[in-house]
Parts: C-alpha cells; structure tokens; sequence
C-alpha cells in the first residue's frame, strides 16, 4: 500500500462543509478553534491565508496562517489534524509543505502561539524544529519561532 500524498488545497463551496466536519480528539477541543469559527475569522482578515489539510482525496486537517507586520515573519494562526487521522504522519507532512513554502515568498521566520497543557501541541512544534521563545501572550499562549 502506498503512502497518501500529503497536499494544502483551497477550501471551495463544495468542500467547506467536510473541512467543517472535521475536528481534533476530544482531550484536544479547548487547543483549538473550530474549523468553521477560523474560517469565518479568515474572511475578516484580508492577510490571512486558509487550506485544508488533504491525504489523496480525503480532507485531513486544516491549517491557516498570516504574514506579520514586518513582512518578514509569518504567523501559523490555526493548525489542526482530525482525530481520527492524528499519528498517520499527515502533520508533520502538512507543517513541512508550509514551511517549504514561506522562503520564497520572501519569510524568513515561521512564528506560532500555543495553549500549554498535557495534549497540546508543544512537543509536536518542537520536533519540527520550533524553539521557545520565553514570551507568553496575554490570553497564556505560548510563543514558537523557527528561522528559516
């Protein structure tokens, strides 16, 4: 059996509703927004940028993000693998896509924030090479950063 291909595809009319659907493991709900509510915050944002997450042709994840006002930094505002695709590898495939992708649009730092807690996604960020930065955002969000 062959490994999915990984990809970030925009979100259409005919897909928002199974990109909606999906949402992380129970323990994991209060890591993160909704799939609908960070959509619907995308259209309020002009620089925000949006793609679900697909293995093959199955919709997997969700992962948004925008660029900083230095121009220079760009910020992972939403990431999310499904519950029920969590540990298949779609993850760590999806960061890396994204990574690869901020170099050539002019990046040169990959930031992100995070809710501490036991099923949160430190770890995860930190095997991808994201290092603390000490600071902690007024809500108790945690900050990452990753030159690239």
């Amino acid at each position: 059996m062959t490994k999915p291909v990984v990809s970030l595809r925009e979100i259409t009319a005919e897909t928002v509703r199974a990109i909606c659907e999906l949402e992380p493991h129970q323990a994991q709900s209060g890591f993160v927004a909704p799939n609908a509510v960070s959509i619907a915050q995308a259209h309020f944002n002009p620089a925000a940028v949006f793609r679900a997450i697909y293995a093959d042709e199955m919709p997997v994840g969700f992962i948004m993000w925008r660029p900083d006002d230095d121009g220079a930094s760009c910020f992972l505002w939403r990431f999310m693998i499904d519950g029920r695709h969590q540990g298949e590898g779609y993850g760590r495939e999806a960061i890396t896509l994204w990574l690869e992708s901020l170099p050539p649009q002019g990046y040169k730092l990959a930031r992100l924030s995070y809710v501490p807690g036991g099923a949160g996604p430190h770890g995860f960020y930190l095997a991808r090479g994201f290092l603390d930065t000490g600071e902690t955002r007024a809500n108790g969000e945690k900050l990452m950063e990753l030159a690239l």
